[in-house]
């Protein structure tokens, strides 16, 4: 009897916590919501995978230093169906990226806008 009794309660919770869990994934709370900043510089590295693809690209700053830097995109699957592909960013591409900055200071965007050789490439409907 002790078992059963168990045995709901660990069914109860995982059910009550699993949705709560799954869901807070997918916002985007980690990043700045109010001001955007924009950089200009190289892809290093393209991730067109889920759930988030992800841009590694360098930027040089205003002393000249390299600063390496990290954007993130909605799903691979929601990218594929604006047109993207595994390479449509590819190494020594120049981009414009156009985001918001990780509230933790890290050198993490939300991509919001992306230019790569002169050409904005689409990421959300309507843009």
């Amino acid at each position: 009897m002790k078992n059963i009794w168990l045995t709901f309660l660990v069914i109860a919770a995982s059910l009550f916590w699993t949705p709560r869990l799954a869901s807070g994934h997918h916002g985007w709370a980690a990043f700045e919501s109010k001001t955007t900043v924009t950089f200009k510089g190289t892809v290093t590295d393209f991730h067109f995978v889920n759930p988030h693809s992800v841009v590694d690209f360098e930027v040089t700053d205003e002393h000249g230093q390299v600063q390496k830097w990290q954007g993130e995109l909605t799903s691979a699957a929601r990218l594929a169906s604006k047109g993207w592909t595994a390479t449509t960013l590819e190494d020594g591409n120049e981009v414009t990226i156009t985001g918001y900055r990780a509230q933790s200071g890290v050198r993490t965007l939300r991509i919001s806008k992306i230019i790569a050789n002169g050409m904005e490439l689409k990421i959300e409907a309507g843009n």
